[in-house]
């Protein structure tokens, strides 16, 4: 189960960040950008790049490799990256434009299988390894990104979500945005540890049990 899972997961991934990318960058050109301006407006948008994350690591738990993506603490943090995606998309951005045609099919596969199937995956993979440490690492991702959307904002003109806009809501807003954000991966992130602490505690009981 855990193999089609991941082989599901890849595919169905690779398929979609293909089929965005082929309808977003004509749309880009069409809007104005450069080719080059295209392509860096695609992988502009935490969904394509934590959808990117899922597919590396669901294809390095098929293949082995890298090696550094089967590692549980990658694994969850990568689960908690793409919860957020869809929770996030569902709440603040489903209703600001409605897709049709391939860009709602992209929409639905990036925004809600692709977690769904992830999320699925790594529940049944748990180990029961992880520690409180982890939290912080995972952090790291988001922020990271925050820090990329708003310094390329002002030499692209533009920010891949709305609630990074300074230049219309303003930074103090903006602030409160990716703290929220922030606040929202750390609860996440406590339900993946807390899931991960019960497997891991019930692995040893069975162990002495046994």
């Amino acid at each position: 189960m855990t193999r089609l899972l991941n082989i599901g997961g890849a595919v169905i991934g690779i398929v979609a960040l293909v089929l965005q990318f082929s309808i977003t960058v004509p749309a880009s050109l069409e809007a104005g950008r450069s080719l080059v301006g295209s392509i860096v407006y695609f992988f502009s948008f935490f969904t394509i790049l934590t959808n990117i994350l899922v597919v590396l690591v669901h294809v390095s738990a098929l293949t082995g490799r890298p090696v550094v993506m089967r590692r549980p603490s990658w694994r969850a943090g990568t689960g908690v990256a793409i919860a957020v995606v869809g929770i996030v998309y569902h709440v603040l951005l489903a209703d600001l434009w409605q897709p049709e045609g391939l860009f709602y099919v992209c929409d639905m596969l990036l925004h809600y299988v692709t977690p769904a199937l992830y999320v699925v995956w790594w529940l049944m993979m748990a180990e029961g390894s992880l520690g409180w440490r982890h939290l912080f690492w995972w952090l790291v991702w988001p922020v990271g990104y925050s820090a990329y959307a708003l310094a390329r904002a002002p030499i692209a003109g533009e920010v891949p979500y709305p609630f990074l806009d300074m230049a219309v809501i303003g930074l103090p807003r903006v602030l409160i945005a990716i703290g929220a954000i922030a606040l929202l991966f750390i609860a996440v992130g406590i339900v993946f540890l807390a899931y991960d602490y019960f497997v891991g505690r019930r692995r040893r009981r069975a162990v002495v049990n046994a």
